[in-house]
């Protein structure tokens, strides 16, 4: 029997434990601290990912709490910087929108059919990959008053709404196409 305590799991943890430490940094105005831990957040996700793939070390909590972790840490995130006015709220309201409606078809995939498996898109990964980015970018404005960052930060919101609202409904498509074969 394996066990679900793995080093990348760990790192996993480590992610979710640090959500609400960022979200809290990001409310009281700290923004190097926010940025910096933020950094650290999103190593971890790269770290656990790699040591699972590299050393065989994938485990079924893993593939569940890698995803809640993830849309937890990016969500109290984005939801942290439009409270603190850094951020456009219509951006927010794009981001919660697609996460929700992966959530519930993955929910009724679930409850209707045979479907347990539901793999990230490579739009999935570029959608996150940019809202890291864009984070990063808002945090950094935020922390540096960065004249270059705050033009940056602004200009990435049109790639970050891009990929979001494509790989919504690539979801969609990739999701209606399962559900035909199944």
């Amino acid at each position: 029997m394996r066990t679900w305590l793995t080093l990348p799991n760990l790192f996993t943890l480590a992610r979710l434990l640090l959500a609400p430490v960022i979200v809290s940094a990001i409310l009281q105005r700290r923004a190097f601290a926010a940025l910096c831990l933020f950094a650290v957040a999103a190593a971890t996700d790269v770290i656990d990912g790699y040591l699972a793939r590299h050393f065989g070390a994938t485990t079924a909590a893993g593939a569940f709490l890698d995803p809640i972790a993830d849309k937890l840490l990016l969500t109290g995130v984005y939801l942290a910087l439009a409270l603190a006015g850094s951020v456009p709220w219509w951006l927010v309201g794009v981001i919660f929108a697609r996460d929700l409606f992966i959530l519930a078809s993955a929910a009724v995939a679930l409850l209707a059919t045979r479907l347990r498996a539901f793999p990230p898109s490579i739009w999935g990964k570029a959608s996150t990959f940019f809202q890291i980015l864009t984070a990063v970018a808002f945090l950094g404005r935020d922390a540096f008053a960065s004249p270059l960052l705050a033009a940056s930060s602004g200009a990435l919101i049109w790639p970050t709404l891009a990929l979001t609202v494509w790989s919504g409904i690539h979801y969609g498509w990739r999701g209606a196409r399962l559900l035909r074969v199944d």
